[in-house]
């Protein structure tokens, strides 16, 4: 049975994205007889280029893939070349799990908080430094230009790359080619950059890729920060597909397949920045400039990834403040009352979301554990590498969740499949056992093989080698990657919202829902919840090999 692990995860994650994408291509040419499509034409993409604003939904939706994923590496980079082996990056690299379990919409909502024109930081600043007695009349949340959508991809994306580059490092030994660098006369976060930056970015290239896909297609971040006159792509096809007008499907799918071009456009341009910033890099690598700018790159290294978390870690504080403030005036730095009264009104409604959320959560996600573990599991008992093929892991990464999505919904339809829990699960699972297995793999072909050997010399078999001695060795790292996952499915808007049809509700879907109401009191209590729930599973993954290996220090790992 192990040895089919790898051929059916690969079947699950392709099958249903190629079944999605055909079912989203056929009606984007308006073939789709169950709504009365029995011709092909050309009538959605005409229907689609007479949208208003499509053209700069378009752009908005190429540019802030870009711009966040730029951002983001740079920060990435420049933090570890400036802060490599230094308190500070002791710091970091544990806050990294709690800052990537964060869903992507609280964190949004934290940003807006702040930043709104009555949020946390006009308030601390007024009316000292503005002279501010009312809320200013400026549209910084969902400007129309996008970049309070950057901002907050950035916050979210940041943890991400760090830590597939965190994963990637020990692969090359950087302290040896610094320590060589160094020997030649260069400062310690120029050597990096010249010696390490270049070997690392090959390894983490297919991450940076799903932070662009993402990025461009975003769905529930663009619309708590994003532009709203036109909204971006991803979020104008879900208003037609959930219109009430069946023919607005037609336009729904021609609108995908445009989102599926456009981030294949934002990878092409990427692919041709990579090829452009390394003729560059060859340039200043060889021109040998030992010094000049080390003090600008150890400032902005450590100043932009403090920010980063900063405000990151502030939004959340923001939430918790929102979320139990009585009457609370501009310009007040802080509520004038605090009341548990929006608790109490928001708890009786909070049981059921609660209760799905955790139901898929856990079913997609010791789904993946399980597959994840027969895969790795095959691979040591067979002693082959990985298979080639599991690089299609990445693909529910890259290819736009709206863009295939849109389809299996189809798809699920023509089937006549009804929107249930477990639908959902299936569904979750598309995205949370990716993160699994690239969570778990490092640590599982890592361990020494002699643990099995010494076991098996002994008379046990292959299955009790693997549930008393490579188990119990790995319920660390296990038990990590299976908190990642129960924080990829918290977070997981789109796939609820349209395998669900609106019927099964999580604390995701509610929060995102509340955004458009405006109530920063609500919104704050199920913001809160929903960043809340991911931490658990992290809380369990640090502190359970603890407690059952109290006595064996080597095994309560360092999640």
């Amino acid at each position: 049975m192990l040895r089919l692990a790898p051929a059916l995860i690969v079947t699950l994650l392709v099958a249903p994205i190629l079944a999605g994408l055909a079912m989203a291509l056929l009606p984007a040419f308006g073939y789709l007889p169950a709504l009365g499509g029995d011709d092909i034409s050309l009538a959605p993409w005409r229907a689609l280029a007479a949208q208003p604003g499509i053209g700069r939904s378009v752009a908005i939706s190429f540019a802030s893939g870009l711009i966040a994923t730029a951002i983001s590496l740079a920060v990435v980079l420049l933090y570890l070349a400036a802060a490599t082996g230094s308190r500070l990056d002791r710091w970091i690299r544990r806050l990294v799990s709690p800052l990537l379990s964060i869903p992507h919409a609280a964190a949004a909502f934290g940003l807006a908080f702040l930043i709104a024109p009555s949020g946390l930081i006009a308030r601390l600043a007024s009316p000292t430094l503005t002279g501010w007695e009312r809320p200013p009349d400026l549209l910084i949340v969902q400007d129309p230009w996008g970049l309070s959508l950057i901002a907050g991809l950035v916050i979210k994306e940041v943890p991400f790359l760090l830590l597939m580059s965190l994963a990637a490092l020990p692969q090359l030994d950087p302290e040896r080619r610094v320590a060589m660098a160094r020997s030649l006369g260069y400062r310690p976060a120029i050597a990096w950059l010249k010696v390490v930056a270049p070997a690392l970015y090959p390894l983490i290239r297919l991450p940076v890729f799903a932070v662009i896909a993402y990025a461009s297609s975003v769905v529930d971040v663009a619309m708590i920060l994003g532009p709203t006159l036109p909204p971006t792509l991803a979020v104008s096809i879900l208003t037609w597909f959930s219109d009430p007008d069946l023919d607005q499907r037609f336009l729904a799918s021609a609108g995908a397949i445009l989102q599926l071009g456009v981030t294949a456009a934002a990878l092409l341009a990427w692919w041709g920045l990579e090829r452009l910033v390394a003729r560059l890099m060859n340039v200043w690598i060889a021109r040998g400039g030992r010094r000049r700018g080390e003090t600008c790159l150890h400032v902005g290294g450590k100043l932009w990834i403090l920010l980063a978390t900063g405000v990151a870690f502030a939004g959340i504080a923001g939430l918790a403040i929102y979320s139990v403030a009585g009457f609370w005036r501009f310009p007040d730095a802080l509520p004038r009352s605090m009341t548990l009264d929006h608790w109490a009104q928001a708890l009786p409604s909070l049981g059921g979301p609660l209760a799905s959320t955790a139901l898929i959560a856990l079913g997609s996600t010791l789904l993946a554990g399980v597959l994840a573990l027969a895969a790795l599991e095959n691979e040591q008992r067979t002693g082959r590498a990985a298979s080639k093929a599991l690089w299609l892991l990445y693909l529910p990464l890259i290819v736009p969740q709206i863009a295939f999505l849109f389809g299996l919904v189809v798809v699920m339809e023509q089937l006549g499949t009804r929107p249930t829990h477990g639908l959902i699960t299936f569904g979750h699972l598309l995205f949370v056992l990716p993160y699994v297995f690239l969570s778990l793999s490092e640590a599982y072909r890592r361990l020494d093989p002699r643990w099995s050997q010494l076991a098996l010399t002994l008379g046990v078999s292959r299955n009790a080698a693997f549930w008393r001695v490579r188990l119990p060795m790995l319920l660390a790292p296990l038990l990590t990657a299976l908190a990642v996952g129960l924080a990829v499915s918290i977070g997981q808007y789109l796939p609820t919202q349209l395998l669900g049809a609106g019927r099964v509700t999580t604390v995701t879907t509610e929060a995102v829902s509340l955004a458009a109401g405006g109530n920063r009191r609500v919104i704050g209590v199920w913001a809160l919840v929903q960043a809340c729930l991911p931490l658990v599973g992290f809380v369990i993954a640090i502190g359970l090999p603890r407690l059952l290996w109290s006595n064996r220090r080597g095994m309560q790992g360092a999640p």
